[in-house]
């Protein structure tokens, strides 16, 4: 799991930052939907409201698809955060794009995945953000019994959390980050968004979030 180039990802790290797409809170911990308590919480829908932060965006994904991935033949969003983003980004690109449900749907034609695709069809999946990766590698099976060839995974953010990278590495995948969580606490120490002595906390929290020790540090 690697993020892209060094100014690109303090770029976007950045911008996530000036529009508040991450809330950084090492006292008040977020509770995500999976009981984990968290110090930060990154809402990527909140960069579609910038067109400034929206095109350094959606040119990053365009860019990154084309640089390393030149043979894509399409992407597909993952449901929702990853659709708007998928669907820019393929415009910018000129290619097919289509998302995958949540769900199938009961009714109609019963689709997962959306838009036309074909036998294999050679796509990038795109993904706002990647912490556990459980649900964008869900994606990436119901894409490949689709008859899919998934190429890779291009995502906003990454936490890198070692779950993350050991999902992703048994479904045989790799993921490609615009920035990450180390570039995103580097810079809120930096500019002044958390007090520096935040920062390890912030960390601590990556590497085991499972261990809630970092909570109460400094108070």
């Amino acid at each position: 799991m690697t993020s892209s180039d060094g100014n690109l990802s303090q770029q976007v790290a950045r911008a996530l930052l000036e529009v508040r797409a991450v809330f950084l809170r090492p006292d008040d911990p977020f509770i995500w939907a999976s009981g984990i308590k968290s110090p930060i919480y990154c809402d990527n829908r909140l960069t579609l409201s910038d067109h400034k932060v929206r095109s350094l965006i959606e040119e990053g994904i365009a860019s990154t698809v084309n640089a390393l991935y030149p043979e894509c033949e399409g992407l597909m969003g993952t449901s929702t955060a990853g659709i708007p983003h998928a669907a820019i980004a393929a415009h910018l690109l000129k290619l097919p794009m289509g998302y995958v449900r949540g769900g199938q749907k009961d009714h109609g034609r019963k689709n997962q995945v959306e838009g036309r695709l074909l036998p294999g069809q050679k796509v990038v999946v795109i993904e706002d953000l990647i912490s556990t990766g459980g649900s964008v590698a869900e994606v990436v099976r119901i894409l490949r019994a689709a008859g899919a060839q998934v190429l890779g995974i291009v995502s906003i953010f990454t936490y890198g959390m070692q779950k993350g990278l050991e999902r992703l590495k048994e479904a045989g995948i790799e993921n490609h980050s615009l920035t990450d969580f180390d570039t995103l606490v580097y810079l809120a120490a930096h500019e002044n968004y958390i007090a520096p002595n935040d920062a390890p906390r912030l960390l601590a929290f990556r590497d085991d979030p499972a261990d809630e020790s970092w909570i109460g540090e400094n108070r």
